[in-house]
């Protein structure tokens, strides 16, 4: 695997593999999203300005979901985990991202439906390239296994000499599919982020079962509680705008 791509001279930094696919995704983000906010003929403009509220606020989420949770569940000092480089979750980011992409959207005037919905397909493929840099520096990975495609990660976090399930992958070859699924639904959907959010939630629930995280509640794993929650809130709101077209009103209205 390869955690660490080099550090910069002068001033010691080490860029890591996952930082740099994680910037990665925030750009093909932009990309996308942008592509899309031009084919709904708003103003592309303010996108930049958003899309940057919608990385930090997912930033921060990610840090402050995953040092709440690992200092409740371990014990670690919350302040040590909030500013440790190594530790994000991708559930706390989307929180984080979903309240600042709606402030984001109320301060600077762009309607919130439109763009929850042309952001849709660029989360799924940002995602996917995050899931990537955590099978580089070999994070997140799943249950001992002897399948053919099982792989160790003797420098991994933490590191396994064993061969194990690249759960990383399975994420990624979910989400592709995903993402293009979005993209040709962009405008026959009453409410394209909904359908991620279903997506999302339902692919984690089964890749969940290959993973080694402990059973906390009705014999399903943390993640899979968030992914069940996500099929719920993403089903309900997609009804929700089926039912009063405003999601298919506020497509037509910015054509």
């Amino acid at each position: 695997m390869y955690p660490e791509l080099f550090t910069i001279p002068g001033i010691n930094y080490t860029v890591s593999t996952f930082g740099v696919l994680m910037s990665l995704g925030f750009l093909i983000g932009y990309w996308i999203t942008y592509s899309r906010i031009e084919e709904l003929g708003l103003d592309p403009e303010p996108v930049t300005n958003i899309l940057i509220w919608i990385m930090l606020g997912g930033i921060i989420g990610s840090k402050l979901y995953y040092a709440t949770d690992v200092s409740i569940r371990e014990g670690y000092p919350f302040a040590d985990l909030l500013f440790a480089r190594a530790g994000i979750t991708w559930y706390g980011g989307l929180m984080g991202g979903t309240l600042a992409g709606i402030l984001g959207c109320r301060f600077l005037n762009i309607p919130t439906l439109a763009f929850s919905n042309a952001v849709a397909p660029a989360l799924a493929v940002g995602q996917s390239l995050g899931r990537i840099g955590c099978f580089l520096v070999g994070d997140d990975y799943g249950r001992v296994s002897s399948v053919p495609w099982a792989v160790a990660f003797p420098n991994g976090s933490p590191p396994t000499f064993d061969r194990v399930h690249p759960t990383q992958l399975y994420e990624v070859g979910w989400l592709l599919p995903v993402a293009l699924f979005l993209w040709w639904r962009r405008d026959k959907s009453p409410f394209l982020l909904g359908e991620y959010l279903v997506l999302n939630g339902a692919g984690r629930i089964v890749i969940e079962n290959w993973r080694v995280n402990p059973k906390v509640f009705l014999g399903m794993t943390e993640p899979q509680l968030i992914g069940f929650a996500l099929v719920c809130i993403g089903s309900g709101l997609w009804f929700y705008f089926l039912k009063t077209g405003q999601g298919m009103a506020s497509a037509q209205a910015t054509n």
